[in-house]
């Protein structure tokens, strides 16, 4: 793979991983509530999604979701629920002072985080749009690889940005009325991301 394709990903893997979506205003909330440290696990959670569908469409089981649109229409169901859920967790969250010495919240869980991507079209889109744009057909495994380490990064940098700019709104809040008005802008943004499942 040429260094001119590898800015080329690069530079599309980054817009896709820095631009707001579900990932990144979930990073926001879990910054702002729980702090930078507490965050790192759903940010990983996150990123093995990520890279877990980066090597099933790598694997060609993904051109199942492109011939069926009985598939794609389930999962835009499936992930349209799972955001109306996810809004409604972000609404009803009691205000927690931040205080990253305390006790564990119950914050969401890695797993929660990963499972998420499997229906986040912007991630089948990362997936998608990294190997059949820029893998390279007479050394496919190596360009695989190659996509799979830039999408790392480009995801780690983009997880810690939205963390923690998360992290200094919540140091930023104080008092309930303020973090309910933080809690529902979140969850209106989460709502507003709905229609863009239907646009894909």
């Amino acid at each position: 793979m040429s260094h001119g394709l590898i800015f080329a990903l690069f530079t599309f893997l980054f817009i896709v991983a820095i631009t707001p979506g579900p990932n990144n205003l979930l990073f926001t909330s879990s910054g702002a509530q729980y702090g930078l440290r507490r965050s790192i696990p759903l940010m990983f959670g996150v990123i093995f999604g990520i890279q877990s569908i980066l090597f099933i469409s790598a694997g060609g089981l993904a051109v199942l979701l492109l011939v069926s649109p009985v598939l794609q229409i389930i999962m835009k169901l499936v992930g349209s629920f799972y955001l109306l859920w996810l809004a409604w967790k972000l609404a009803t969250s009691h205000h927690v002072q931040l205080n990253t010495e305390s006790q564990v919240a119950k914050s969401i869980k890695w797993y929660q985080g990963s499972l998420l991507q499997f229906l986040n079209p912007k991630a089948w889109m990362m997936g998608l749009g990294a190997v059949s744009s820029y893998s390279v057909a007479d050394n496919y495994v190596n360009s695989i690889l190659i996509i799979s380490f830039v999408m790392l990064i480009v995801n780690l940098i983009g997880g810690f940005v939205w963390v923690g700019f998360g992290s200094l709104i919540g140091t930023l809040l104080r008092g309930r009325n303020a973090w309910f008005i933080f809690n529902i802008t979140m969850s209106i943004f989460t709502l507003a991301c709905i229609p863009f499942i239907w646009l894909q």
